[in-house]
């Protein structure tokens, strides 16, 4: 499913690199503490029977809104900003909501909103993969389409699901990575963002498969903490792993916030040239730490290809093209065309890893 590498690297080297009254939606929205941006139950209901048309003609004027896993998140921001592009070129109407916090049922009563707001396509980054599922089963059955990017829902609540890279992939590369920066041997540990959070789970859960073959014996996961993609409660939790294990060599953080406040962390504590930090990160939030010698290497995609993906993908489904049955066919604007992998899943594309001789080729 992973595919055109070097079309993927050429892009990163060439570019950058989610029927209520007005009264009723301020009241929903402030129960839930979070804010709306406008720019211009039990099992899912079946699926449509519909055969898809390749050759239909793209609607205009489909109404997508992102549910990212929480507003004001830099890496949340930069996937919705490709949302609203690929909208832009689709002549469609975008929409973003969602929470100021990634708690797992804080998505609901958006999903609610939007649903009687009556949109055609929500995109949501889950923040649990279950605590969503009633809610967006209610959306399926309305006639919405659901497509979820970056963080999966259960696959039988959402018609495709986005995945930046494979699960395999990433979780394969936090291993490497731990193991290239520790020397092969010592103490490792995890900063994740929250419990329940999809993909971080499934990233870990191939991490902790890699270090049980023969290859990986010499390291030990000592623990995996977790900040709640919260900036403060991260830099807390990455001082902590330092204190409980003296003898800590890496910190893994497959997070934006999680690697940015583990670095900033360690880059004016004792630890710094002692202690590696590595994960997953954009290059300008990471690119201090880089210069500072903090951080040797870090891989991510472009988050913003995933909200432009997911966009296209959301307007190809309501536009009758596919239904996201496995290998199904859409085109993607400047992506490309791409393919309906099995479970509904489509891949964006490999992950990059960032250091000191590439991180200035890179500008998001």
């Amino acid at each position: 499913m992973i595919r055109k590498v070097t079309k993927m690297s050429r892009r990163f080297l060439t570019g950058a690199l989610s029927a209520a009254t007005a009264a009723g939606l301020v009241l929903s929205l402030t129960a839930c503490g979070g804010t709306t941006k406008n720019d211009s139950s039990g099992s899912g209901p079946a699926q449509s029977t519909a055969a898809a048309d390749p050759n239909a003609a793209t609607k205009q004027g489909v109404k997508m809104a992102f549910l990212p896993k929480q507003l004001n998140n830099p890496y949340s921001d930069i996937e919705v900003g490709g949302g609203k592009a690929a909208l832009d070129e689709l002549k469609g109407a975008y929409k973003l909501v969602g929470p100021n916090d990634a708690s797992a049922s804080s998505q609901v009563s958006y999903i609610n909103t939007l649903i009687q707001q009556q949109q055609d396509v929500i995109g949501i980054a889950a923040n649990d993969p279950n605590a969503v599922c009633p809610s967006l089963n209610q959306a399926r059955s309305a006639g919405i389409k659901v497509v979820t990017f970056d963080s999966d829902a259960a696959k039988d609540c959402r018609d495709l699901f986005i995945n930046q890279a494979s699960t395999q992939g990433i979780g394969e590369q936090l291993a490497k990575q731990a193991k290239d920066l520790s020397g092969g041997s010592g103490e490792i540990a995890v900063l994740s963002a929250t419990p329940n959070a999809t993909n971080q789970n499934a990233w870990i859960e191939v991490l902790k498969q890699q270090l049980a073959k023969p290859e990986y014996a010499n390291l030990k996961l000592d623990k995996i903490a977790y900040g709640n993609d919260d900036d403060q409660k991260s830099f807390q939790e990455a001082q902590g792993l330092l204190q409980s294990f003296p003898n800590l060599k890496v910190i893994v953080s497959p997070t934006t916030v999680g690697i940015a406040a583990a670095a900033r962390y360690v880059s004016s504590s004792s630890y710094k040239g002692k202690v590696a930090v590595t994960g997953l990160g954009t290059p300008n939030q990471m690119r201090a730490f880089v210069k500072d010698g903090t951080v040797k290497q870090f891989a991510l995609w472009n988050p913003a290809d995933i909200g432009y993906l997911a966009a296209y993908a959301g307007v190809a489904l309501s536009s009758g093209q596919i239904t996201g049955a496995p290998g199904q066919k859409f085109k993607a604007g400047k992506l490309g065309e791409y393919t309906v992998g099995a479970n509904g899943e489509i891949v964006l594309g490999p992950p990059t890893v960032f250091d000191a001789s590439n991180i200035d080729k890179f500008n998001f």
